[in-house]
């Protein structure tokens, strides 16, 4: 069965993207920083092992835009909160294993995420942890059906989310790669 890796992005718009960065370096530094940032990330996490799949917001424009690469498969993110989307992107992935990132973290290497899908092969789900308490990747097996509960009552953008959401998934056997940093504000870039 193929692997698959869902990239999260939004379009890279002023006010539209990286707010908290924005509100430090302003609006259009910060969607030009994202737009920069994912097409260097895209780059380096391209490889033969795994298929690419963009899940864009907003929805039509995403799917539209010429920002992202043109061969790269792309989904509409959909509606709701992070967990609301990101439970879309990993039930319709096609058959086999599934990891789901967020393109505002820029030391993501293939490397990462061949890591991530080894670990797959022995464990229920997977975790990046990120310094904050959130998580930069999820990966899981897909030998069972997804849990309902995933990312029922995760505090987003807090320093419970990983904690949250590996809450949600009971009974699952949970492995965790290497540690990176997301960019939230201006202090995140350095």
């Amino acid at each position: 069965m193929r692997r698959t890796l869902v990239v999260m992005l939004k379009e890279p718009r002023a006010g539209r993207v990286k707010t908290r960065l924005g509100r430090d370096i302003g609006m259009v530094a910060a969607a030009w920083w994202f737009r920069h940032q994912v097409r260097g990330l895209l780059r380096q996490i391209e490889d033969p092992r795994w298929d690419v799949v963009l899940a864009v917001a907003p929805d039509r424009s995403g799917l539209l835009s010429r920002v992202w690469p043109a061969h790269m498969a792309r989904i509409p993110q959909g509606n709701g909160d992070l967990g609301d989307r990101m439970g879309r992107a990993l039930r319709g992935a096609p058959p086999g294993a599934v990891c789901v990132i967020g393109g505002d973290i820029p030391g993501i290497t293939a490397r990462h995420i061949a890591e991530a899908f080894a670990a797959l092969g022995a464990h229920d789900a997977v975790f990046g942890p990120a310094p904050d308490g959130g998580y930069w990747l999820i990966g899981l097996r897909r030998t069972r059906a997804i849990p309902p509960c995933l990312f029922s009552g995760v505090r987003w953008s807090t320093s419970h989310a990983l904690a949250d959401t590996q809450m949600s998934l009971p009974d699952h056997s949970i492995a965790h790669v290497a540690t990176l940093r997301d960019v939230d504000t201006v202090a995140d870039l350095k």
